[in-house]
């Protein structure tokens, strides 16, 4: 297992939107910055700042455009945010995002509760998002919600999880994010779900999306490390979860798999001890205890004193 590590991967940072959305008090957009900011020290490239939905059903993300305008990305870095139809497109490319990400679940019932559609219609929606984008010369990539397991149908078929994203690959999205949205996967079921996904589509256009909701997040990301992935999603010190998954608190902390990653020889790109800091800027600023474990613990002192007494 592992016999041959990569050199490096690469981090998506979802917490201003997939961490924030999930907050009930209304975060302020100067706090928002102050995350994002502190995210870009710390050295990560690939940052979702927020998600261009109507803010009846996101109020937390009303300011998708203020926060977008006062936050150019820094050379190097880029930016982007959910848009789940053309007038989510329209709002994007008028504050200069490089680009957007769609997204779908696995299950009709997730499906309709999280985007009061069902999967055709979600298509639909997408045949003329991705297209547009991509004629605005702006990047797609695309999630799909619920593959390890939903709160409301139970076990999901991977062939209808594999299905989607062929289909969202054919559209043009260059990368497809495979969510274990409320935190069931373990790294049996991990690798068995990924080979299948493996032997019809290239690592290169997957990326792995876990909660850590029952504690096997990293575990399953150890096991995508293993068969070829190098794209990771993760949040700021654990924040987050999906409002329409009930249970789902709690995405991969970015600290947790920075640690393990680069302490097994893995470079990132990312300070850790700057990651620990964007961590304690965002827990300032949501107001409660964030759950990543790196967060509460910091990282590992080395002792180099004689162990004698």
């Amino acid at each position: 297992m592992l016999e041959e590590l990569p050199d490096a991967v690469s981090i998506y940072e979802v917490s201003p939107r997939d961490g924030l959305q999930n907050e009930a008090t209304p975060i302020p957009i100067e706090g928002k910055r102050e995350i994002v900011l502190a995210l870009v020290r710390a050295g990560l490239k690939r940052i979702e700042l927020t998600s261009f939905v109507s803010p009846r059903w996101v109020p937390q993300l009303a300011d998708a455009e203020e926060l977008s305008r006062s936050l150019p990305a820094p050379e190097g870095v880029v930016f982007s945010a959910l848009c789940p139809n053309a007038k989510g497109l329209e709002r994007a490319r008028a504050v200069g995002l490089r680009e957007v990400a769609v997204f779908l679940s696995a299950s009709e019932t997730h499906n309709r509760k999280n985007t009061n559609k069902t999967i055709e219609q979600s298509f639909e929606a997408f045949s003329e998002v991705v297209p547009g984008a991509l004629a605005a010369g702006m990047r797609v990539r695309a999630y799909v919600s619920t593959v390890w397991g939903c709160p409301y149908e139970g076990s999901v078929a991977p062939a209808v999880s594999l299905e989607i994203t062929e289909r969202l690959l054919e559209l043009g999205c260059y990368q497809v994010s495979l969510g274990d949205t409320i935190g069931v996967g373990t790294p049996l079921q991990t690798r068995e779900l990924l080979k299948g996904f493996l032997a019809e589509i290239p690592a290169t256009k997957l990326a792995l999306h876990f909660h850590d909701t029952r504690g096997t997040a990293l575990a399953n990301a150890l096991i995508g490390l293993e068969l070829g992935l190098r794209d990771f999603d993760a949040s700021v010190a654990g924040v987050g979860g999906c409002p329409y998954a009930p249970g789902a608190a709690g995405n991969l902390a970015t600290e947790d798999l920075v640690y393990m990653l680069e302490g097994m020889g893995v470079k990132t790109g990312v300070n850790l001890d700057l990651l620990i800091e964007a961590g304690r800027v965002a827990e300032r600023v949501i107001g409660h205890r964030l759950p990543g474990k790196v967060h509460q613990a910091g990282p590992r002192v080395l002792r180099t004193e004689s162990m004698r007494p």
